[in-house]
């Protein structure tokens, strides 16, 4: 680590990672936007809810499965240059979703958003991994997330507003406008980069991508993370993008309202990232993923049984609060399952959280549908408190081992 970089002593670097979180705002809105435009499209394509939660579900479907390729084209090519043009690539498949005349139309350019946003936040993890040490980067990631945060929260808020304002192709067509802003600024950080500022080429040949998959599934330690962050994403993700619909059919909301309220799952996010360095000094990285999965499995429940809409507000920011707190805990971890194969390490961690979410939002439809909204967030629940629980203490384990051998006593959150 000796001679990297760090965002006090380089300000190009901070000012780099700064266009990576507006991507990371840009990929995070285009997940999120689709969620309280669920009701709208069934009313507009005829269908039950269920019928076009498709629109969400294939967003992730394809954000997750083409990370086991963009993984190694970031490790070949330079991880900062295929974010700025994938982020460009995006503007093709919203621009196709607001133009799209049906629901088969519209799920096939959603998924190709998907296929393209991809590259977004993984990628943008893995470089500033390549240039932060790990001692302080779990705060330095949270800073950076802080744009996904907010692009969390905005695309609820934002998908609802403009769905009462202009429609749901309204809604696609700011998503487009989003993406080309960052993706052309991105574009000019890399091609306007002279000197010294040049980002720097892989200095050697990638391994063969089975090669690097196989450096990262080979370790026990990484494939507890990457089940870890299977389970997180259905159960978080799935009740998440549920809630606005459930809001909206319980107490009447308009989806403007509910999305602004959800919103706040966001809020939480942000409360966690200006204090993730005090939170991480304090309660350690065991003490955030037990303390995160309890915070959140608490949220929902309160969620699913608020007697009054005003009751949502405290639980959409608990619920925030306690998944960014589990959350960044294993992206912390997983940036460093493998590092000689970031890339390839990070895409396998994006694929197996975004896998988790579509088959989250498929089975929180199921759920609503068979077993009333209650049993979608009190499921939620219980798989969350048991990840948070599981992997922290897996986390106190590991700390003690390592200080056994080391011959000394783990200090709290020691790795």
């Amino acid at each position: 680590m000796a001679g990297r970089p760090t965002l006090s002593t380089e300000p190009r670097l901070a000012r780099r990672i700064a266009l990576l979180s507006f991507a990371a705002f840009a990929s995070a809105l285009s997940a999120r936007i689709g969620d309280p435009l669920l009701p709208l499209l069934a009313r507009h394509f005829g269908l039950g809810v269920a019928a076009v939660t498709p629109t969400v579900s294939a967003f992730a479907f394809a954000y997750g499965c083409v990370q086991l390729a963009y993984g190694p084209v970031g490790d070949r090519y330079g991880k900062y240059h295929v974010v700025a043009w994938a982020t460009l690539a995006c503007v093709v498949g919203a621009l196709g979703s607001a133009a799209a005349g049906t629901l088969g139309a519209l799920i096939a350019f959603r998924a190709l958003t998907g296929m393209t946003a991809a590259a977004l936040i993984p990628l943008s993890m893995a470089w500033i991994a390549d240039h932060t040490p790990y001692e302080g980067r779990q705060p330095v990631l949270a800073r950076f997330l802080s744009g996904q945060i907010l692009g969390l929260a905005s695309g609820q808020l934002l998908g609802g507003a403009l769905a009462d304002l202009v429609g749901w192709r309204g809604a696609f067509l700011f998503l487009a406008t989003v993406y080309a802003a960052a993706g052309i600024l991105l574009a000019r950080e890399v091609g306007g980069a002279r000197g010294s500022d040049r980002f720097p080429r892989p200095a050697a040949a990638a391994a063969p991508f089975l090669v690097q998959m196989r450096d990262v599934l080979r370790r026990a330690w990484a494939r507890a993370i990457l089940a870890w962050v299977l389970l997180e994403g259905i159960a978080a993700v799935g009740a998440f993008a549920f809630a606005p619909t459930f809001l909206h059919r319980r107490f009447a909301l308009s989806l403007g309202a509910a999305g602004a309220l959800m919103s706040l799952f966001g809020l939480g996010g942000l409360v966690y990232a200006l204090l993730s360095r005090r939170l991480v000094a304090r309660l350690g990285e065991q003490g955030l993923a037990i303390g995160g999965g309890l915070l959140i499995a608490a949220a929902f429940i309160a969620l699913g049984l608020a007697p009054r809409w005003i009751w949502v507000a405290p639980a959409a920011l608990g619920a925030g609060l306690g998944f960014y707190m589990l959350h960044n805990t294993l992206q912390t971890q997983g940036t460093q399952m493998a590092p000689a194969s970031r890339g390839t390490a990070v895409g396998i961690f994006a694929t197996c959280l975004f896998l988790g979410q579509g088959i989250g939002v498929a089975m929180a439809g199921w759920l609503d549908e068979h077993s009333g909204p209650r049993a979608v967030f009190a499921g939620a629940a219980a798989v969350l408190a048991a990840v948070g629980a599981s992997f922290g203490l897996a986390l106190r384990w590991r700390a003690q081992e390592a200080a056994a051998d080391a011959g000394v006593t783990p200090a709290r959150g020691a790795q």
